[in-house]
């Protein structure tokens, strides 16, 4: 169990580690691994992430790592967080640790960096990438981004996970209650028409993964997108935005607690 050494003491900052998500009722319990052994509609979302991260784990290692500076969608994530030596981050979906190395930077020897993704395989190559490096500041928790396994951190990354949630709202909600910073990039169609027809069939080619049933992909990217920005307006005290490759990708980030009610 990590300790959340960036407000002093020994207060717990993991407080568990989910190796399976929550089943809902009426789920089929019986799996094996990382995924379900069998897929059917009615299969759990988390169970669906896990069975298409799981499957092209190593492909998506190196697309990541290939394309972590295209467009600067990264490097704006981690100016956007604006954190201090000391600080303590945690990133939800993050995957086999490409954003660890520029946290770990921004944070210092004596921050800390916990990444939490809901699949073994992701997690395997970034605690892999972690003792390459002998990074002893970093720690990787299998866990579900929609029931956070921390108590608390001084900032909260994510990146392209909010279109995966039925509810981003309230997933983000969450996440504004655990740090005073959280920083979300997403999927958000509204630029040339080539980024809008590549987001499309990107969508339709993963419609398991992204829950997309027929209908309009690119409409479902935008609501979720608009649904983690209305948490993030609804719960921090000051909320900004960039847009990166031909807007496609917004970068929100909110800051400070919300005073008062929210709706």
């Amino acid at each position: 169990m990590a300790e959340d050494r960036s407000r002093g003491g020994s207060r717990p900052l993991v407080t568990r580690d989910r190796r399976r998500p929550r089943l809902r009722a009426g789920a089929n319990a019986t799996r094996s691994g990382d995924t379900p052994t069998t897929a059917t509609d009615d299969e759990p979302l988390a169970h669906r992430i896990q069975r298409g991260y799981a499957a092209w784990a190593r492909v998506y290692d190196w697309f990541a790592r290939a394309t972590a500076s295209v467009g600067g969608v990264r490097a704006g994530c981690v100016r956007a967080l604006d954190l201090d030596p000391g600080d303590t981050v945690v990133e939800f979906g993050c995957g086999p640790g490409v954003n660890v190395p520029s946290l770990r930077a921004a944070v210092g020897p004596t921050g800390r960096v916990v990444g939490v993704d809901i699949t073994g395989a992701m997690l395997d190559r970034a605690r892999r990438l972690a003792e390459r490096r002998g990074w002893e500041n970093v720690e990787f928790v299998r866990g579900d981004a929609t029931d956070p396994p921390v108590r608390s951190a001084d900032a909260v990354l994510a990146t392209f996970v909010t279109s995966l949630f039925p509810d981003p709202y309230a997933a983000v909600s969450e996440w504004c209650a655990l740090a005073d910073g959280v920083v979300v990039a997403a999927f958000a169609p509204r630029g040339s028409r080539p980024a809008n027809a590549a987001l499309s069939a990107f969508t339709r080619l993963n419609g398991r993964l992204f829950d997309a049933k027929g209908g309009d992909p690119l409409a479902q990217l935008d609501a979720r997108t608009a649904a983690a920005r209305r948490a993030l307006a609804d719960n921090s005290e000051r909320l900004t935005e960039e847009r990166y490759l031909f807007e496609t990708i917004t970068v929100y980030a909110g800051h400070g607690r919300a005073v008062g009610p929210t709706e």
